[in-house]
Protein backbone atom coordinates (compact mmCIF):
# COMPACT_ATOMS: atom_id res chain seq x y z
CA UNK A 1 0.00 0.00 0.00
CA UNK A 2 1.22 3.47 -0.91
CA UNK A 3 2.00 6.13 1.70
CA UNK A 4 0.34 9.50 1.14
CA UNK A 5 2.06 12.86 1.53
CA UNK A 6 0.11 13.53 4.72
CA UNK A 7 1.15 10.19 6.19
CA UNK A 8 4.76 10.87 5.20
CA UNK A 9 4.72 14.23 6.97
CA UNK A 10 3.07 12.71 10.05
CA UNK A 11 5.72 9.97 10.14
CA UNK A 12 8.40 12.66 9.87
CA UNK A 13 6.87 14.67 12.72
CA UNK A 14 6.66 11.59 14.90
CA UNK A 15 10.27 10.80 13.96
CA UNK A 16 11.23 14.20 15.39
CA UNK A 17 9.62 13.32 18.73
CA UNK A 18 10.96 9.76 18.84
CA UNK A 19 14.38 10.87 17.60
CA UNK A 20 14.73 13.59 20.22
CA UNK A 21 13.62 11.09 22.84
CA UNK A 22 16.31 8.64 21.67
CA UNK A 23 18.80 11.52 21.97
CA UNK A 24 17.64 12.63 25.42
CA UNK A 25 16.13 9.34 26.73
CA UNK A 26 13.30 10.95 28.70
CA UNK A 27 9.95 9.32 27.81
CA UNK A 28 11.27 6.24 25.95
CA UNK A 29 8.77 6.61 23.11
CA UNK A 30 11.70 5.84 20.82
CA UNK A 31 11.54 2.17 21.81
CA UNK A 32 10.32 0.01 18.90
CA UNK A 33 7.24 -1.24 20.74
CA UNK A 34 6.01 2.39 20.86
CA UNK A 35 7.40 3.73 17.59
CA UNK A 36 6.07 0.74 15.60
CA UNK A 37 2.63 1.05 17.15
CA UNK A 38 2.40 4.79 16.45
CA UNK A 39 3.69 4.27 12.89
CA UNK A 40 1.07 1.58 12.34
CA UNK A 41 -1.60 3.93 13.68
CA UNK A 42 -0.48 6.68 11.28
CA UNK A 43 -0.55 4.27 8.32
CA UNK A 44 -3.97 2.93 9.32
CA UNK A 45 -2.76 -0.56 10.22
CA UNK A 46 -2.55 -0.70 14.01
CA UNK A 47 -2.42 -4.51 14.07
CA UNK A 48 0.70 -4.51 11.89
CA UNK A 49 2.28 -1.86 14.12
CA UNK A 50 1.70 -3.88 17.29
CA UNK A 51 3.03 -7.12 15.78
CA UNK A 52 6.09 -5.39 14.33
CA UNK A 53 6.61 -3.55 17.62
CA UNK A 54 6.70 -6.74 19.64
CA UNK A 55 9.19 -8.42 17.30
CA UNK A 56 11.44 -5.38 16.94
CA UNK A 57 11.41 -4.62 20.68
CA UNK A 58 12.65 -8.13 21.41
CA UNK A 59 15.38 -7.67 18.79
CA UNK A 60 16.54 -4.50 20.58
CA UNK A 61 16.03 -5.86 24.10
CA UNK A 62 19.71 -6.49 24.65
CA UNK A 63 21.10 -3.74 22.42
CA UNK A 64 22.17 -0.60 24.23
CA UNK A 65 24.94 1.94 23.66
CA UNK A 66 28.00 0.94 25.67
CA UNK A 67 31.13 3.03 25.28
CA UNK A 68 32.02 3.20 21.61
CA UNK A 69 29.50 0.51 20.67
CA UNK A 70 26.45 2.06 19.01
CA UNK A 71 23.57 -0.21 17.89
CA UNK A 72 21.23 0.80 15.03
CA UNK A 73 18.85 3.58 15.99
CA UNK A 74 15.74 1.89 17.50
CA UNK A 75 13.34 4.73 16.63
CA UNK A 76 14.18 4.67 12.92
CA UNK A 77 14.26 0.87 12.87
CA UNK A 78 10.80 0.70 14.43
CA UNK A 79 9.24 3.21 12.04
CA UNK A 80 10.88 1.77 8.93
CA UNK A 81 9.94 -1.80 9.88
CA UNK A 82 6.27 -0.84 9.74
CA UNK A 83 6.77 1.30 6.62
CA UNK A 84 8.49 -1.52 4.71
CA UNK A 85 5.97 -4.14 5.84
CA UNK A 86 3.11 -1.81 4.91
CA UNK A 87 4.37 -0.75 1.46
CA UNK A 88 5.87 -4.04 0.26
CA UNK A 89 3.51 -6.52 1.98
CA UNK A 90 6.40 -8.55 3.40
CA UNK A 91 6.17 -10.15 6.83
CA UNK A 92 7.16 -7.99 9.83
CA UNK A 93 10.05 -10.37 10.60
CA UNK A 94 11.40 -9.81 7.08
CA UNK A 95 10.90 -6.05 7.37
CA UNK A 96 13.10 -5.93 10.48
CA UNK A 97 16.11 -7.08 8.49
CA UNK A 98 15.31 -4.70 5.63
CA UNK A 99 14.95 -1.73 8.00
CA UNK A 100 18.35 -2.13 9.63
CA UNK A 101 20.26 -0.19 6.89
CA UNK A 102 18.04 2.86 7.54
CA UNK A 103 18.59 2.56 11.30
CA UNK A 104 22.34 2.20 10.82
CA UNK A 105 22.39 5.23 8.52
CA UNK A 106 20.68 7.34 11.18
CA UNK A 107 23.06 6.12 13.84
CA UNK A 108 26.07 7.02 11.68
CA UNK A 109 24.60 10.50 11.24
CA UNK A 110 24.26 10.82 15.03
CA UNK A 111 27.83 9.61 15.50
CA UNK A 112 28.94 12.33 13.10
CA UNK A 113 26.98 14.85 15.16
CA UNK A 114 28.79 13.71 18.30
CA UNK A 115 32.04 14.84 16.70
CA UNK A 116 30.74 17.96 14.94
CA UNK A 117 28.94 19.35 17.98
CA UNK A 118 32.20 19.40 19.92
CA UNK A 119 32.90 22.76 18.22
CA UNK A 120 30.24 24.27 20.49
CA UNK A 121 32.09 23.36 23.67
CA UNK A 122 34.47 26.37 23.70
CA UNK A 123 31.51 28.67 23.06
CA UNK A 124 29.60 27.15 25.98
CA UNK A 125 32.69 27.32 28.22
CA UNK A 126 33.04 31.01 27.43
CA UNK A 127 29.32 31.64 28.03
CA UNK A 128 29.53 29.82 31.37
CA UNK A 129 32.59 31.81 32.40
CA UNK A 130 30.77 35.05 31.54
CA UNK A 131 27.54 33.85 33.22
CA UNK A 132 25.71 34.41 29.93
CA UNK A 133 22.81 32.02 30.58
CA UNK A 134 20.88 33.00 27.44
CA UNK A 135 23.76 32.18 25.13
CA UNK A 136 24.50 29.02 27.10
CA UNK A 137 20.88 27.84 26.68
CA UNK A 138 20.64 28.67 22.96
CA UNK A 139 23.29 26.16 21.94
CA UNK A 140 21.49 23.01 23.24
CA UNK A 141 18.30 24.21 21.52
CA UNK A 142 20.27 24.67 18.29
CA UNK A 143 21.70 21.15 18.62
CA UNK A 144 18.27 19.62 19.23
CA UNK A 145 16.87 21.51 16.22
CA UNK A 146 19.58 20.09 13.96
CA UNK A 147 18.96 16.57 15.26
CA UNK A 148 15.18 16.97 14.81
CA UNK A 149 15.54 18.12 11.21
CA UNK A 150 17.84 15.18 10.49
CA UNK A 151 15.32 12.65 11.81
CA UNK A 152 12.52 14.28 9.80
CA UNK A 153 14.53 14.25 6.57
CA UNK A 154 15.66 10.62 6.93
CA UNK A 155 12.18 9.28 7.72
CA UNK A 156 10.31 11.47 5.22
CA UNK A 157 12.67 10.62 2.36
CA UNK A 158 12.81 6.93 3.27
CA UNK A 159 9.10 6.48 3.93
CA UNK A 160 7.52 8.75 1.32
CA UNK A 161 9.97 9.85 -1.37
CA UNK A 162 11.75 6.51 -1.72
CA UNK A 163 8.78 4.19 -1.30
CA UNK A 164 8.50 3.34 -5.01
CA UNK A 165 12.21 2.44 -5.45
CA UNK A 166 12.12 0.56 -2.15
CA UNK A 167 9.08 -1.47 -3.24
CA UNK A 168 10.70 -2.17 -6.63
CA UNK A 169 13.91 -3.31 -4.91
CA UNK A 170 12.04 -5.73 -2.65
CA UNK A 171 10.06 -7.13 -5.58
CA UNK A 172 13.28 -7.60 -7.56
CA UNK A 173 14.87 -9.65 -4.79
CA UNK A 174 14.91 -13.41 -5.37
CA UNK A 175 12.79 -15.62 -3.18
CA UNK A 176 15.77 -17.14 -1.40
CA UNK A 177 17.06 -13.70 -0.39
CA UNK A 178 13.66 -12.62 0.97
CA UNK A 179 13.49 -15.90 2.87
CA UNK A 180 16.96 -15.19 4.26
CA UNK A 181 15.84 -11.78 5.54
CA UNK A 182 12.78 -13.46 7.07
CA UNK A 183 14.94 -16.01 8.90
CA UNK A 184 17.33 -13.30 10.07
CA UNK A 185 14.45 -11.11 11.24
CA UNK A 186 12.94 -14.06 13.07
CA UNK A 187 16.25 -14.81 14.79
CA UNK A 188 16.91 -11.22 15.89
CA UNK A 189 14.23 -11.22 18.65
CA UNK A 190 15.72 -14.43 20.08
CA UNK A 191 19.23 -12.97 19.97
CA UNK A 192 18.10 -9.73 21.61
CA UNK A 193 16.26 -11.55 24.38
CA UNK A 194 19.24 -13.87 24.92
CA UNK A 195 21.53 -10.85 25.31
CA UNK A 196 19.13 -9.40 27.86
CA UNK A 197 18.98 -12.68 29.81
CA UNK A 198 22.77 -12.85 29.85
CA UNK A 199 22.76 -9.69 31.95
CA UNK A 200 19.58 -10.03 34.00
CA UNK A 201 18.94 -13.75 34.47
CA UNK A 202 19.25 -15.04 38.02
CA UNK A 203 19.42 -18.71 38.98
CA UNK A 204 16.28 -18.53 41.12
CA UNK A 205 14.25 -17.33 38.12
CA UNK A 206 15.26 -20.19 35.81
CA UNK A 207 12.17 -22.28 36.74
CA UNK A 208 9.93 -19.43 35.55
CA UNK A 209 11.89 -19.24 32.29
CA UNK A 210 11.52 -22.97 31.70
CA UNK A 211 7.82 -22.88 32.55
CA UNK A 212 7.28 -19.98 30.14
CA UNK A 213 9.13 -21.84 27.42
CA UNK A 214 6.95 -24.93 27.90
CA UNK A 215 3.75 -22.86 27.92
CA UNK A 216 4.71 -20.90 24.79
CA UNK A 217 6.09 -23.85 22.81
CA UNK A 218 4.02 -26.91 23.61
CA UNK A 219 0.56 -25.72 24.64
CA UNK A 220 -1.77 -25.04 21.73
CA UNK A 221 -3.65 -21.77 22.17
CA UNK A 222 -5.01 -19.24 19.67
CA UNK A 223 -3.40 -16.17 21.27
CA UNK A 224 -0.69 -15.25 23.76
CA UNK A 225 -3.09 -13.97 26.43
CA UNK A 226 -3.02 -17.21 28.51
CA UNK A 227 0.81 -17.12 28.60
CA UNK A 228 0.71 -13.44 29.57
CA UNK A 229 -1.77 -14.12 32.40
CA UNK A 230 0.40 -16.98 33.71
CA UNK A 231 3.38 -14.61 33.66
CA UNK A 232 1.42 -11.97 35.57
CA UNK A 233 0.38 -14.56 38.18
CA UNK A 234 3.96 -15.63 38.87
CA UNK A 235 5.15 -12.03 38.86
CA UNK A 236 2.54 -11.19 41.52
CA UNK A 237 3.53 -14.25 43.59
CA UNK A 238 7.18 -13.21 43.46
CA UNK A 239 6.35 -9.58 44.24
CA UNK A 240 4.25 -10.33 47.33
CA UNK A 241 6.68 -12.98 48.57
CA UNK A 242 9.57 -10.54 48.25
CA UNK A 243 7.54 -7.85 50.00
CA UNK A 244 6.67 -10.23 52.84
CA UNK A 245 10.33 -11.22 53.25
CA UNK A 246 11.38 -7.56 53.38
CA UNK A 247 8.72 -6.79 56.00
CA UNK A 248 9.82 -9.79 58.07
CA UNK A 249 13.45 -8.74 57.81
CA UNK A 250 12.53 -5.21 58.88
CA UNK A 251 10.69 -6.59 61.94
CA UNK A 252 13.71 -8.72 62.88
CA UNK A 253 16.01 -5.71 62.61
CA UNK A 254 13.62 -3.65 64.71
CA UNK A 255 13.53 -6.36 67.42
CA UNK A 256 17.31 -6.55 67.44
CA UNK A 257 17.59 -2.80 67.91
CA UNK A 258 15.08 -2.81 70.77
CA UNK A 259 16.86 -5.70 72.55
CA UNK A 260 13.80 -7.96 72.66
CA UNK A 261 15.80 -10.82 71.15
CA UNK A 262 17.80 -11.16 74.34
CA UNK A 263 21.22 -10.19 75.60
CA UNK A 264 23.29 -9.75 78.76
CA UNK A 265 20.81 -7.24 80.16
CA UNK A 266 17.92 -9.70 80.59
CA UNK A 267 20.04 -12.65 81.84
CA UNK A 268 19.41 -14.85 78.80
Amino acid sequence: MAITLTQGIMLGVFAILAGLDSWLEVFYIFRPIISCTVAGLILGDLRLGIIAGGLTELAFAGLTPAGGTQPPNPAVCGIMTVVIAHTTSVAPATAIGLSLPFAMLMQYILLMFYSVFSVFMPVMDKAAAEADTKKFARIPYLIMTIVSISFFIVIFLSAYAAQAPMAALVKAMPTWLIHGFELAGGALPAVGFAMLLKVLLRVEYVPYLLLGFVVASFINFSNVLPAAVIGIVFAMIEFFRDKKNKDLQAQIEELKESGVNGGEEDGI
